[in-house]
C-alpha cells in the first residue's frame, strides 16, 4: 500500500529521523557556545537526545501491522524497521555515554555529530525500500564512520584504520553500485518490490539475476564483515578509538543485516535456492575463519573483532532459513549480540582508559583491582560464547533452531563445533582477568559515571533478554512477519 506525501500519518512516520536532526542541531549550537570543560556534557545532551528519539520511536512512530509504502516507494515503514530502530538508538546512546571519557573524544563535538549522522543513515537503511534510497542510506551511514574509525589522527593505527575503512568500503560500494544498475537495467525500476516482479516476469536470464545479487553480496557481506570480506575488521577495530569500534561492530553490523534481509528476500525470491546455499558457505566459512584466528590474538581490540566476524556467521545462519522463525531469529541475535559486544568494548574502553593497554595479558588481577569491571566482562564473554542464562545463549538457539527447520543441519553442526571453539579463547581470557596475578593489583582503576551507567544497562539487558526473553522474540516476530 502507497501512502500519498501529503497523509499525516507519513510525517509520524519519520518523527525519529526528524528528532535526530534536531539533537544533531542542539550538539552543533552548543559545541560552539560551550567552553572545553563544558563541553564533556555534550555526551550527556546526546544521550538524552537519543532517549528522548527511542521514546518517540516507541509511541507515536510506530507502524501498522501490514507496513506501507511511503514518500513514492522511497520508504517502507513496516515493523522490521521498527525493531531495528530501537536497536539503532538504543546502540548510539550508550556509545555517547562510552564516548564521554575516552581521552581526545568526549569533548569534541565532531564526535557526536559523526555518530548521529550515522545513526540517521542507519535509521534510513532500516526503511529503504528503493535502490537509490538504499545506496544515499548507506553512504549516510559509512562516510561518518570512516571519519570517526581515524579520528586520531595523530595516531598512525587510527590513521591507518580510517584510510583502509575508506578505501576498502569505497572499493565495495562500487561493486554493489554496479549490482544495482544491473538490476534497474533488467527491470527499470529502483523500488525493491518493483524489481521483484519485473525479475519474476521470468524475462531475465537466472545467470544475469545471480551476477547482480553476488556482486550485491559482495558490498553488503564487507558492511556486516563476512568471509572472504572480512580482512578490514581486525585493523579498523584496533586502531579506531574504542567506542567507535563497538559502535561499528554492533550497530553498523546491524544494519547491514537488516538491509540484507530486506534485499534478498523481497528482491531474489525466484533464485532463493541459490543464494542461500551461497550463503550458507559464507557463514560457515565466516565462523571458522573468526574463531580459529581469534586463538591466536593478544589483543582484546583485535580478539573482539574476530570474534565479531565469528558472530556474523552465527547470525548468517538465520538468514539462510528464509522464513519467519529465520528472520526472528536473525533480528533477537542481533539486539543480543548488540548488549553483549558493546558491553566487551564497554569494559576495554573503561580499562584502556587508565591502564593505556589492549594486551589480554594487562587484564591480569583485574577480578582483585576492581571486581566489579570484572563481574561485566564475565557476563559479557560468556554471553559472546552462548551460555545460559545470558542473551548469547538463546540467541544461539533459536537461530540454529531455525536452521535445523529449513534443513540446514549441516550447517548447525559447524556452528556447533564453533562454538566450542569460542568458548575457549572467550575463557581463556576469563583465566587471565580471575587466576593471573599482577603487580598493579593495588592501583586504583576509576569508573567514571557515564561508563558505570552504560554498562549497568547493558549488564542489565544481557540478563533480562536471556531471561526473560518471550516479549522481546515476540518483537522479533512482528520484525519477521513484516517480510512475509
Amino acid at each position: 500500500m502507497t501512502i500519498t506525501p501529503y497523509d499525516p500519518s507519513v510525517f509520524l512516520a519519520i518523527v525519529p529521523e526528524i528528532s535526530i536532526l534536531v539533537v544533531l542541531s542542539l550538539v552543533l549550537l552548543f559545541d560552539a557556545v560551550w567552553q572545553d570543560e563544558q563541553r564533556r556534557n555534550l555526551g550527556w545532551l546526546t544521550f538524552a537526545g537519543l532517549l528522548v528519539t527511542l521514546g518517540l520511536s516507541l509511541t507515536v512512530a510506530r507502524p501498522s501491522a501490514e507496513g506501507a509504502l511511503i514518500f513514492g516507494g522511497m520508504l517502507r515503514h513496516d515493523n522490521l524497521a521498527y525493531v531495528l530502530r530501537i536497536l539503532f538508538l538504543f546502540g548510539a546512546a550508550v556509545t555517547a555515554l562510552l564516548g564521554m571519557d575516552t581521552p581526545n573524544l568526549g569533548r569534541r563535538g565532531e564526535f557526536y555529530l559523526l555518530m548521529l549522522a550515522s545513526t540517521f543513515g542507519m535509521l534510513l537503511m532500516a526503511s529503504a525500500a528503493d535502490l537509490i534510497m538504499l545506496f544515499l542510506a548507506i553512504e549516510t551511514t559509512t562516510i561518518p564512520l570512516y571519519i570517526l574509525a581515524g579520528f586520531f589522527y595523530r595516531d598512525d593505527k587510527s590513521t591507518e584504520s580510517g584510510f583502509k575503512y575508506l578505501l576498502f568500503g569505497a572499493m565495495t560500494s562500487a561493486i554493489s553500485l554496479y549490482g544495482f544498475t544491473l538490476l534497474f537495467g533488467f527491470s527499470g525500476q529502483t523500488n525493491l518490490y518493483g524489481i521483484a516482479s519485473g525479475l519474476a516476469s521470468g524475462q531475465v536470464p537466472v545467470f544475469s539475476v545471480l551476477v547482480a545479487m553476488l556482486l550485491i553480496l559482495i558490498g553488503f557481506g564487507f558492511k556486516i564483515s563476512v568471509a572472504p570480506m572480512q580482512f578490514w575488521a581486525p585493523d579498523v577495530y584496533e586502531g579506531a578509538p574504542t567506542p567507535v569500534a563497538g559502535f561499528l561492530s554492533t550497530a553498523s553490523k546491524a544494519a547491514g543485516f537488516v538491509v540484507l534481509m530486506r534485499f534478498f528476500v523481497v528482491v531474489f525470491p525466484g533464485i532463493e535456492q541459490y543464494w542461500t546455499l551461497v550463503i550458507a558457505v559464507v557463514a560457515a566459512l565466516t565462523m571458522t575463519i573468526g574463531n580459529f584466528i581469534a586463538l591466536a590474538q593478544k589483543n582484546i581490540k583485535r580478539l573482539l573483532a574476530y570474534s565479531s566476524i565469528a558472530h556474523a556467521g552465527y547470525a548468517l545462519v538465520g538468514v539462510v532459513a528464509v522464513s519467519e522463525l529465520g528472520i526472528n531469529s536473525v533480528v533477537f541475535y542481533l539486539g543480543a549480540y548488540l548488549l553483549t559486544n558493546l558491553a566487551a568494548f564497554g569494559v576495554a574502553a573503561t580499562f584502556y582508559r587508565v591502564v593505556g593497554s589492549d594486551e589480554i595479558a594487562a587484564y591480569a588481577g583485574l577480578s582483585r583491582r576492581k571486581p566489579g569491571l570484572a563481574l561485566v566482562m564475565l557476563v559479557a564473554f560468556l554471553s559472546l560464547a552462548g551460555m545460559p542464562p545470558f542473551a548469547g545463549f538463546i540467541a544461539k538457539i533459536v537461530v540454529f533452531a531455525a536452521a535445523v527447520e529449513a534443513g540446514f543441519v549441516w550447517l548447525v553442526v559447524i556452528g556447533v563445533l564453533n562454538s566450542i571453539v569460542g568458548l575457549y579463547y572467550y575463557l581463556r581470557v576469563l583465566n587471565v582477568v580471575y587466576h593471573y596475578r599482577s603487580e598493579d593489583e593495588e592501583k586504583p582503576l576509576e569508573i567514571t559515571p557515564p561508563y558505570a551507567l552504560a554498562l549497568v544497562l547493558l549488564v542489565a539487558g544481557i540478563i533480562v533478554v536471556g531471561t526473560l526473553f518471550a516479549p522481546f522474540f515476540g518483537l522479533g516476530n512482528l520484525a519477521a512477519l513484516a517480510l512475509f
